[in-house]
């Protein structure tokens, strides 16, 4: 079942937590090194909200950002694209970019789609234009994109999830695995680089579902494994809880993408369950409506407290803006609906997360992850 394009990927673990199942890695691309655990900013339409692709490099500094195969197909379409040599190209962007396949955007347009055998009939939230995606022709749709590493098409489960409901769908979710992976054999790559492949793990908050869902998963033999359907409602702990069953059954021996996660102490916990790439759009849409997140906790900037508070944004100073701004200016930009607030916000949750997750991959090197992480997760609990 392993197919040519999946071999083009290499991961090499560095070191492992003796008091977790925390991991340090190194995955190896085309586009460069990416050292993991990673966590990669979302750039759904081909930009990182409101942040330019200089600030995120020389800031934030990600070796992965995110696409989105449902919006990019929207717009700009594919031909466009495919005429500018595809995503990197196109956004300017030299470094690694994932692509999702577009079955969670589906999954959240559920009054407006379809979902069959076949693939799944949705409505533009656009333009109300009818479109399908199927296992082909969303692997075809990546192809066109470009990304370095691309995902199977599957069905995501909404939480609360019928148990019989959470079996089909996750038995579809491994039909279509098969189906994107016929066709990506017989889909050539398009820019001269290689593209990886991860399947997804299904299977709602159902322990014997997620065990099947990952020995399907781990046998379909991809240079890496994502677990879906997680973080769509259900309480923190079942999310843990299946992200361990998961993680134990997933090969040591290949990354592993936890998608759509999280708060900081999220992502902190799933490392240490032995997760090693996460993305979310928290950090950037929280931003935008005035949280920031810190070491120490987080902040509501809209707040009356911090209106003449002029120390700065942030003492770490992790980015520029943590300390060139105060925190009284920069609730001052939100009172006014100033977009220079929401900017600023931006580039400091997005520096925090990665400043978080290369923090988190220092201990395991260091051998006191389990420590560090526990201290710091009751400190970030905090509202400050």
């Amino acid at each position: 079942m392993p197919i040519e394009v999946m071999i083009y990927m290499k991961f090499e673990l560095k070191a492992k937590d003796t008091q977790s199942k925390a991991r340090a890695g190194k995955i190896t691309t085309d586009h460069g090194v990416i050292e993991t655990p990673i966590f990669m900013p979302v750039g759904t339409v081909a930009t990182v909200k409101g942040v330019h692709q200089r600030e995120l490099k020389e800031e934030i500094n990600p070796d992965i950002i995110l696409g989105n195969t449902y919006h990019l197909y929207l717009r700009p379409q594919t031909q466009v694209l495919e005429k500018a040599g595809g995503l990197h190209k196109f956004m300017n962007w030299d470094r690694n970019i994932l692509t999702d396949s577009g079955g969670y955007q589906v999954y959240s347009l559920s009054a407006n789609r379809k979902i069959k055998e076949e693939g799944v009939k949705f409505k533009s939230h656009i333009d109300g234009s009818y479109h399908t995606f199927t296992p082909e022709n969303v692997m075809e749709i990546q192809r066109t994109i470009g990304a370095d590493i691309i995902m199977a098409f599957d069905e995501c489960t909404p939480y609360p999830c019928d148990y019989n409901y959470a079996k089909r769908s996750m038995h579809m979710t491994h039909r279509w695995l098969d189906r994107c992976i016929n066709h990506l054999e017989k889909t050539p790559l398009k820019y001269g680089y290689n593209q990886a492949f991860f399947p997804i793990v299904q299977g709602s908050t159902y322990k014997d579902l997620r065990m099947q869902s990952a020995e399907y998963i781990a046998n379909s033999g991809a240079v890496g494994n994502a677990i879906g359907g997680l973080s769509v409602g259900e309480p923190a702990e079942e999310m843990y809880a299946m992200t361990d069953v998961v993680c134990s059954i997933l090969p040591e021996d290949k990354p592993r993408y936890l998608m759509g996660v999280g708060t900081p102490i999220n992502i902190l916990e799933n490392i240490a369950l032995g997760v090693d790439m996460f993305d979310c759009v928290m950090p950037t849409r929280n931003a935008r409506n005035g949280m920031l997140f810190t070491a120490f906790g987080s902040i509501n900037i809209k707040n009356l407290k911090w209106a003449e508070d002029f120390s700065p944004i942030d003492d770490m100073g992790i980015t520029f803006v943590d300390t060139e701004y105060s925190k009284a200016y920069l609730r001052h930009l939100f009172t006014v609906n100033e977009l220079l607030g929401k900017q600023i916000a931006t580039i400091h949750n997005l520096g925090f997360y990665l400043w978080l997750v290369r923090e988190a991959r220092k201990h395991i090197l260091a051998g006191d992850f389990k420590t560090w992480k526990d201290k710091m997760v009751k400190q970030m609990d905090n509202r400050l």
